[in-house]
């Protein structure tokens, strides 16, 4: 009960710290918005041949931009703040603490997943109300459990890589360099059924993909068909695993040399 509180207590004090950079949370809200616009009005007319078969743009892009939501809070963000703390040592100083280090860490997880749960609620509202895309009300325990499970997952992997991350300043490089490529080819942009086939078994590697397909299993199912893409949540599963693993065993808490 009392590690509870602590969580509890830190996760607040995390949330007042971003809510008091107002310039950050903007644009944090404010660019999957602009994506969600901005790819309906260049393809809103258009459908999409999938691997699923043929659908409207403003459907494609409602689940995708959700992935590249969750992506970008999940993942970007916690890799960028935990090496900026790291090289603030304000890790290091942590440890000096009453707080345990793992509250403080498992506080900015918990808050960087309440916030991609915040995007995923504003992305489903816009598409609903701009773009008449309903909330999959029937797969919802698919839409969830993979939300749920991407968010711990895209978490453990930001803060597993700044084990490789030298320093603060190199992290938006290597932290974007590291998502980017994978986000283009996920089907999060634009759908990949014409790439050449090492491109979509590349992708199907790595985890943006299977988020992506689930997402979208769940967004488009209906009738007897759960919603549930068992075999992208067991990648998505294994990924998590691994970030636990690299997380708990290579992350630096103070600054690197």
């Amino acid at each position: 009960m009392k590690s509870l509180i602590l969580l509890l207590n830190q996760t607040r004090y995390e949330n007042k710290i971003f809510w008091r950079n107002p310039p950050a949370a903007f644009f944090t809200f404010v660019f999957p918005l602009m994506f969600l616009v901005i790819f309906n009005v260049i393809f809103g007319d258009d459908e999409f041949e999938t691997e699923n078969g043929t659908i409207a743009a403003s459907a494609f892009y409602v689940p995708a931009i959700i992935a590249l939501s969750v992506v970008s809070a999940c993942y970007t963000n916690i890799a960028m703040n935990m090496s900026f703390a790291r090289d603030r040592g304000l890790i290091k100083r942590i440890t000096g603490t009453p707080l345990p280090t793992w509250i403080f860490v498992s506080a900015k997880t918990l808050h960087a997943c309440l916030i991609g749960m915040l995007l995923v609620g504003i992305i489903m509202i816009a598409g609903s109300l701009l773009y008449d895309v309903s909330v999959p009300t029937s797969t919802l325990p698919a839409l969830m459990t993979a939300l749920l499970l991407g968010s711990a997952t895209f978490c453990t992997l930001g803060i597993a890589i700044t084990a490789v991350v030298p320093n603060a300043d190199a992290s938006p490089a290597i932290v974007n360099g590291s998502a980017l490529p994978l986000l283009f080819i996920s089907d999060v942009f634009i759908p990949m059924t014409q790439a050449p086939e090492w491109v979509t078994w590349l992708a199907k590697i790595f985890p943006i993909k299977p988020f992506s397909t689930a997402l979208h299993t769940a967004f488009r199912s209906s009738g007897n068909n759960s919603g549930f893409e068992i075999n992208s949540l067991i990648v998505l599963t294994v990924w998590l695993a691994i970030g636990l693993i690299v997380a708990s065993k290579f992350f630096p808490s103070s600054p690197k040399n």
